[in-house]
């Protein structure tokens, strides 16, 4: 979807988060093998070009072909971030900072937990809020920088600091649809992303056995994270390119149709994992074509999300 001139820094901004993603959750691996793992890439980045990090020790544990090839050719991918022009490698740099930085607090918080354990939830919202930029919101952040500087007219009238501030809420309302959505297999798994000052008293490792202890935790996290998409949806209407107003509905519109779902299916009473089918995301794609000519014709396939 995106321009000829996005593709090259954002895809190879995807491929180092997936890799980094994919050594992160090597659950065959040892949480202190990961965490030095993390730590070496994030050293040789901060290092600048020089020898890829060796990730080729995780392959034997992972057991889908796709994430064997992603890591048997992470030197490929790495040439290619020293390849890239300066500015762009440093936009990439820095986010990719950030999300290792994340994915080893999520490793050293919960990387013991497991169903023979009991439930570690997070301590307070601002560890939340933290964790929610570290893995999304700095994305949006870094997505809206390199098409600032692209793209020359990404953003008419909305000034740059006011776009990367609904840029992070974008991307942090996301994760906290993922983090809603997973919570009941989270909690089964030891690990309770919602903060421990909102369980009302409940002890996390009730959780494992009743999820719906945590229903006004859950309510109010739904409501922030629809309060962040609704910045969303005010970040896509200020840019102007066609491809990235659509690039960027089309994720902004599953996770508003993930939180209509959850509303209607109730998945901590009955522990059902919702997602939306594939012939809805194909519907969603082609209404995005639609929506993104437009903010009139933007607003009008909000309106219908939120009321399916």
């Amino acid at each position: 979807m995106l321009p000829p001139v996005l593709r090259e820094p954002v895809g190879l901004a995807y491929l180092l988060a997936r890799a980094s993603d994919t050594v992160a959750d090597s659950a065959a691996s040892a949480a202190a093998q990961r965490l030095e793992a993390l730590a070496h890439m994030a050293s040789a980045l901060r290092s600048g070009p020089g020898p890829a990090p060796d990730l080729s020790g995780f392959i034997p544990g992972l057991p889908d072909a796709s994430e064997r090839e992603l890591l048997g050719r992470f030197a490929e991918i790495w040439r290619l971030w020293e390849q890239t022009e300066p500015g762009d490698r440093e936009e990439i740099t820095r986010v990719l900072e950030e999300i290792l930085r994340g994915q080893r607090l999520d490793l050293q918080r919960f990387g013991a937990c497991g169903q023979e354990s009991g439930v570690t939830a997070l301590a307070t919202e601002a560890e939340l809020d933290d964790y929610t930029y570290s893995v999304a919101g700095c994305v949006g952040e870094f997505w809206t920088r390199i098409c600032l500087r692209h793209l020359p007219r990404y953003a008419p009238g909305t000034s740059p600091e006011e776009l990367i501030r609904r840029a992070i809420a974008f991307g942090k309302g996301l994760q906290l649809v993922n983090i809603l959505r997973d919570a009941p297999a989270d909690f089964a798994n030891g690990r309770c992303y919602l903060p421990l000052t909102d369980l009302e008293g409940h002890a996390p490792g009730e959780l494992r056995a009743a999820p719906a202890l945590a229903r006004a935790a859950y309510e109010r996290w739904t409501g922030r994270a629809r309060a962040h998409l609704a910045e969303g949806l005010r970040y896509i209407e200020a840019i102007r390119p066609w491809r990235v107003r659509l690039a960027c509905f089309l994720p902004w519109a599953l996770g508003v149709r993930t939180l209509r779902l959850m509303e209607q299916s109730r998945p901590l009473e009955t522990a059902r994992r919702v997602k939306v089918s594939r012939a809805e995301v194909r519907r969603l794609l082609l209404s995005g074509a639609v929506a993104a000519l437009a903010n009139p014709l933007l607003r009008a396939a909000s309106k219908r999300l939120t009321r399916r």
